[in-house]
């Protein structure tokens, strides 16, 4: 890339990220109430997604070769116990993470 390149998409992704983050606060004044749709879209919408990003974490894996998904079955495990012992999203995410990494790296 071109020093003028480089510029421009630096300019590009400043200006993606500030239209993102100020955007809803034009949209949807302090003032003003939250119209349905969105609120049900704030209801729904993160559950989907973390149904959507398990979906995709285990569509390559095969539990009649390799480890068997043992690994990954064990991290959901701890996933679950963390989040219900201790309600902390970034607790249980992390946790599995590292429980998956670890085993995969040391284990399996």
């Amino acid at each position: 890339m071109t020093l003028t390149q480089q510029i421009i998409t630096i300019a590009m992704v400043v200006f993606g990220t500030a239209v993102t983050r100020f955007l809803p606060f034009l949209i949807f004044p302090a003032g003003k109430p939250t119209p349905k749709y969105i609120r049900y879209l704030g209801k729904f919408l993160p559950a989907a997604v973390f149904g959507l990003l398990v979906v995709y974490s285990l569509k390559d894996v095969s539990v009649l070769s390799g480890s068997h998904g043992v690994p990954e079955l064990i991290s959901i495990v701890l996933v679950i116990v963390l989040h219900v012992w201790k309600r902390q999203m970034l607790l249980s995410i992390a946790g599995g993470t590292v429980c998956y990494m670890a085993l995969v790296q040391t284990v399996f």
